[in-house]
């Protein structure tokens, strides 16, 4: 019963969060008009900048932000036992989360779609903007070259899931056309339900009878191009980002994303639903599955819970990714400012009931065992042990021994990617067991589910790194980087070059896990960056800053204490003792050199900015060409 109370106390909370403290941001903080022109009718281009409802941009965005973020940081911090990590995606989303997305949304809005980046060049300095565009693009560098290989993993370890993700593409095509056709007036909720029917549909397909599992068809060596099943995934991933990212959002970024939101409402529903059957049967049981804090039992080579807690749960509490959808895409499609808390504030409030959901399922889904069931290949996700002790037992391990043979059956830190994933896909199916899914269909739901979200991250990511490209070939004055077609040719060939590189077997298609480590630290230092400009927003209008400054500061400070701490520079051990860190050492002490300039040109801009307005955007060289230009109307 705990198990249940916690995750409908979660939600609660959050609903409560939104209607009193989001309601008082908007209103009394940011005072959100809904008269004011917004960019996507002023800068109107049929592309990017596309007026849209408030339901379909908060199915965009609020998909883009999540992705697999929720799912893997919660999965691996439950490493440390499920009390920390829930208060930190609780506590976190809530107040520090949710207030980093809605202030970079509201400031993009308010600067004529303008990334972050670019907006901090005349709220902070001209410097800032070249300092946060190079954080931004090494971010998402990393961002691309790992999710790629993600999905790629997932398409590996559970071939019925490739249907479903894929078939899901030409019906966005087709409800984007009819969507476009029919007007502003449009109801696309009955057709994309239609559409996500048919997506079920293939889940089924894929778990009875379709699999796509090109390990069948790629020989074992590779041969001639040293190809593998998990490269062959990334590379066709990478075309389709490529043609994504360029067109315009209406065509299959909103629509699909829509689709996917609608999944997320089905999936959170049946999760929610199959864990209060669960707990109120006594199958689910948090308290006796997992620890709520691990003690001493914590393996030698762990890094501290402080501050890795807080940059490996990134989003679900804070991520500075998010600041890149909001100033990036989303900024760019609000046709109404109002709309900006639910689009901000609340969809960092759903991904955190999602983290909480994903807590649950790695703790109490896990201990429920009926892991003597997992198909052939998927057994890859368990640690050695773990599939030992299966085999040797021959039914279910069930409650902490569970937890303990997925989590820690090995002693060590490092459990592999896949495991923690396939943590919260095992623990959502057996939730959806309670309801008497069968434990196949279950796991093919919550993988499809995982992909398409990891998918909507991977081609938003495509598009916000061509954004950052042209900013920076505008800012150094690289004619062919503003175009947008070349940028993002750019940006996809070094994340695949990245993801080219053999890992320690000597594998292509998985060097973009070299990089990983540094994915927390990175990611969080940019919502660091992003509270900056918030700040600096509201100091110069005279607002109060301390809701947003002291995040702020907390985020500044978690980043890089942790790189710190993974370098070496404040321990025994670290990447600079290590011969082959090369690439991870070089990036982790450019992304520490460019925290530090970054503070100083806080510091020295801060005496001079209160209450001095930033100097206004030019004139714009041509009006927008579609529709009118009154705000609402539009």
């Amino acid at each position: 019963m705990t198990t249940f109370l916690i995750a409908v106390g979660s939600f609660i909370g959050f609903i409560v969060a939104y209607h009193t403290y989001g309601r008082w941001l908007s209103r009394k903080i940011f005072a959100l008009d809904p008269d004011a022109l917004v960019p996507s009718c002023e800068m109107e281009d049929g592309v990017d900048f596309v007026p849209s409802k408030k339901s379909i941009v908060f199915g965009h965005h609020f998909t883009s932000i999540a992705g697999t973020g929720p799912i893997v940081g919660p999965a691996i911090a439950v490493f440390w036992g499920w009390l920390p990590a829930l208060l930190w995606v609780i506590f976190g989303s809530i107040f520090i989360g949710a207030v980093h997305d809605f202030g970079a949304l509201v400031v993009s809005l308010r600067n004529r779609g303008q990334t972050v980046g670019e907006v901090a060049g005349r709220l902070i300095s001209p410097r800032a903007k070249m300092l946060f565009l190079l954080t931004l693009f090494f971010a998402l560098t990393i961002v691309l070259a790992i999710f790629g290989l993600v999905i790629a993993a997932i398409f590996g370890l559970y071939p019925e899931s490739v249907l479903p993700v894929w078939i899901s593409l030409p019906i966005a095509v087709w409800l984007g056309w009819q969507m476009r056709k029919g007007g502003k007036d449009f109801n696309l909720l009955p057709m994309a339900l239609l559409g996500l029917l048919l997506v079920y549909v293939c889940v089924a397909l894929g778990a009875y009878g379709l699999p796509v599992d090109l390990g069948r068809f790629t020989p074992a060596d590779g041969w001639p191009w040293e190809l593998n099943p998990t490269l062959i995934w990334t590379i066709l991933l990478f075309i389709y980002c490529g043609a994504a990212s360029v067109l315009p959002v209406w065509v299959l970024l909103q629509p699909r994303d829509y689709i996917n939101s609608l999944q997320l409402y089905v999936a959170l529903g049946l999760l929610l639903v199959g864990l209060g059957v669960a707990a109120l049967t006594g199958t689910a049981d948090l308290t006796s599955a997992a620890p709520a804090w691990v003690g001493n039992e914590i393996p030698a080579d762990a890094p501290p819970i402080a501050p890795f807690l807080f940059i490996t749960i990134a989003c679900g509490a804070v991520s500075g990714f998010h600041c890149l959808v909001s100033s990036g895409t989303s900024s760019k499609q609000l046709q109404n400012e109002t709309d900006a808390q639910m689009i901000g504030y609340g969809s960092m409030l759903l991904e955190g009931a999602l983290a909480v959901m994903v807590i649950l399922a790695c703790c109490a889904g896990v201990g429920m065992g009926k892991f003597d069931r997992v198909t052939e290949g998927q057994s890859a996700l368990a640690s050695s042990s773990y599939v030992a002790a299966m085999s040797a037992n021959g039914e279910s391990i069930t409650g902490r021994t569970a937890w303990r043979t997925k989590y820690n059956a090995e002693g060590s830190w490092n459990i592999g990617l896949g495991a923690k994933v396939g943590a919260f896909i095992e623990g959502g199916a057996n939730f959806l067991s309670a309801l008497g899914l069968p434990i196949k269909l279950g796991i093919a739901i919550v993988a499809v589910l995982v992909a398409c979200f990891a998918a909507t991250t991977l081609d938003s990511a495509t598009r916000l790194q061509r954004y950052v490209v042209q900013e920076i070939g505008q800012s150094l004055k690289i004619a062919p980087l503003k175009n947008r077609y070349v940028a993002t040719i750019f940006a996809l060939t070094l994340a695949f070059l990245i993801a080219w590189q053999p890992n320690a077997e000597g594998v292509r298609g998985k060097g973009g896990m070299m990089l990983w480590p540094l994915f927390g630290a990175t990611n969080q230092l940019l919502a660091g960056f992003a509270l900056m400009v918030t700040t600096f927003y509201l100091w110069r209008r005279g607002k109060p800053v301390f809701f947003v400054a002291i995040p702020m500061v907390i985020m500044i400070i978690m980043p890089f204490w942790a790189l710190s701490w993974q370098l070496g520079l404040n321990n025994e051990s670290g990447w600079l003792f290590e011969d082959d860190k090369l690439l991870l050492n070089s990036i982790a002490l450019i992304t520490l050199g460019l925290q530090i300039w970054m503070v100083v040109e806080v510091i020295v801009a801060w005496p001079k900015a209160k209450g001095v307005l930033e100097p206004e955007l030019p004139p714009l060289a041509k009006a927008a060409s579609f529709g009118p230009k009154d705000g609402r109307s539009c």
